[in-house]
């Protein structure tokens, strides 16, 4: 499959969005507030983004569950469902740019449009593009048993199981050594 560079920036975008939600009632949320909106609009170079306000950050919340659903959806029909339902409501308006010294790509949220609908436009094309190329099976939630955090598994053969294999990955590798070595010495 052919991800062009903003498809993957959408992606990264839409995967540390998911990823800022709390995982339960006693974490921490993390977006809690508009400067570290801000600063997530600012380290995701999102264009076009006026003053931010708690109307936004309330909007980009709402979307995030959205999206954590595409990626807990258990087949490509309910994921398609949950795109459509994103991009519609964002009212997209593809258009071609070429700004910021980026060469030409299309934008598919409408010029003005809030943050959220922004994120839902584009993210969500993102995201269509691989229920459009039968890859939905991609867009994953961390197997490791104390993590949930989503990601794109962007492997050739479609293997990776942990959002991150230093940290989660190798930690149940490490736990999964050491198990054996218990059971052969004992």
């Amino acid at each position: 499959m052919l991800i062009t560079h903003d498809t993957r920036c959408a992606l990264d975008t839409v995967v540390d969005l998911v990823n800022t939600a709390p995982e339960d009632d006693t974490a921490p949320d993390g977006l809690p507030d508009v400067a570290t909106l801000a600063d997530f609009v600012r380290n995701h170079e999102i264009s076009d983004v006026g003053v931010l306000s708690d109307f936004d950050l309330s909007a980009v919340r709402k979307i995030r569950g959205r999206f954590a659903a595409v990626f807990a959806a258990p087949d490509a029909r309910a994921a398609a469902g949950q795109i459509n339902e994103l991009v519609a409501a964002a009212g997209t308006t593809p258009r071609l740019t070429d700004h910021d010294g980026y060469d030409w790509h299309v934008h598919y949220f409408a010029p003005g449009a809030s943050v959220a609908d922004h994120l839902a436009a584009d993210c969500g094309m993102a995201l269509a593009f691989f229920v459009v190329a039968g890859e939905q099976e991609r867009l994953r939630r961390c197997e490791a048993p104390d993590c949930r955090r989503a990601f794109v598994d962007l492997s050739r053969n479609r293997s990776r199981r942990y959002c991150d294999s230093r940290t989660c990955g190798n930690r149940l590798h490490v736990a999964a050594y050491r198990a054996r070595r218990k059971e052969a010495a004992g």
